[in-house]
């Protein structure tokens, strides 16, 4: 018997579910799904697809919002890969697929009706101008596409594999094996120290730009010995108490973030030059300044210093410290 799953606890404003990608609410029914499952989603004229290609979503513009979930007669034009496709899970009993679309959009020859435009994962979180629920979606979508893609061939003994469970697994035809989509764990986190906090500079951020750090999770490690060796290991900073904040799921490709605070046990700043370009620490009163558009200027007049965009959970979390939100250190 099918049971929907109804989170009882969910509440739209609860931190994750307000972070960009992380408001998803389908219901997956990942043990009840068919190995016919796409096909016969494609068989209810209530089913709606999301179309995605190199990095970019499909998205039909309407009254100044987006919508990136078609049906199918909408989505046929581009070129979509149904032999590839993927049950994502239901909204309101309806499917939800994704699907690759044989469209290059570095094409210069490829032309699009004006209110269809593909557009890339992090410009739909920025914008703001599609559904958080259905932004959620399309991060679910592209991970998803993402691993099958990367998941060809069995790891075990090299055989070809294929997709089994309308997409939640792939299996190999060679030695049966079963393999399951990957989610990469990171920990980012933002180390206090009194009333200051630790940024620093990733040599591909754009100029001015600080961020919390962040690193994978190491296998056999648990959340609180990633944060401790990642902040150690970047900053020569060692690190005492450490907070859950808000996780994020970051669909570049597949990964989730795992937002914390730490508790920093000293303070001299050793910092590895070979993975960061700079890192120091940042008083409360100056990122309030920058965050007030108060912060120090470039010549032309602007901002010389400037935190992560708030789609991002490295914004939450420094934001969420310098409103003290968050009382008293980790």
């Amino acid at each position: 018997m099918i049971r929907p799953f109804i989170d009882p606890a969910f509440n739209p404003q609860e931190r994750g579910a307000t972070l960009a990608f992380g408001g998803n609410r389908l219901d997956r029914l990942s043990e009840e799904r068919s190995d016919d499952g796409v096909e016969r989603a494609l068989e209810t004229t209530q089913t709606r697809l999301i179309g995605i290609t190199q990095g970019r979503t499909l998205v039909r513009l309407e009254d100044q919002q987006m919508c990136s979930l078609m049906r199918l007669s909408e989505i046929e034009p581009y070129a979509p890969k149904l032999d590839r496709a993927v049950l994502l899970g239901f909204q309101d009993e309806a499917p939800r697929l994704a699907v690759p679309l044989g469209l290059d959009p570095q094409d210069q020859a490829l032309t699009l009706p004006q209110d269809i435009k593909l557009i890339d994962f992090r410009s739909l979180a920025a914008q703001g101008t599609l559904d958080g629920e259905e932004l959620g979606v399309v991060a679910q979508g592209a991970a998803t596409l993402a691993w099958h893609s990367a998941a060809l061939y069995c790891g075990r003994c090299g055989g070809p594999t294929i997709m089994g469970g309308g997409g939640v697994k792939r299996v190999c035809t060679s030695c049966g094996r079963e393999s399951f989509p990957r989610t990469d764990a990171v920990v980012i986190m933002l180390t206090i120290s009194g009333d200051r906090c630790l940024l620093g500079r990733s040599p591909h951020f754009p100029p001015g730009m600080y961020s919390a750090l962040a690193g994978f999770i190491e296998a056999g490690e648990s959340i609180e010995m990633a944060v401790r060796r990642e902040t150690f290991e970047e900053s020569g900073i060692r690190v005492g108490a450490v907070r859950y904040h808000a996780s994020q799921p970051w669909p570049f490709p597949h990964s989730l973030m795992i937002g914390c605070y730490g508790e920093a046990l000293e303070t001299g700043i050793d910092a590895d030059m070979d993975e960061l370009e700079d890192c120091r620490w940042f008083s409360r009163d100056e990122i309030l300044a920058v965050m007030q558009g108060n912060g120090p200027k470039q010549a032309d007049g602007s901002p010389a210093l400037f935190i992560p965009p708030p789609m991002a959970i490295a914004n939450r979390l420094i934001t969420d410290w310098v409103k003290e939100v968050v009382k008293g250190e980790p």
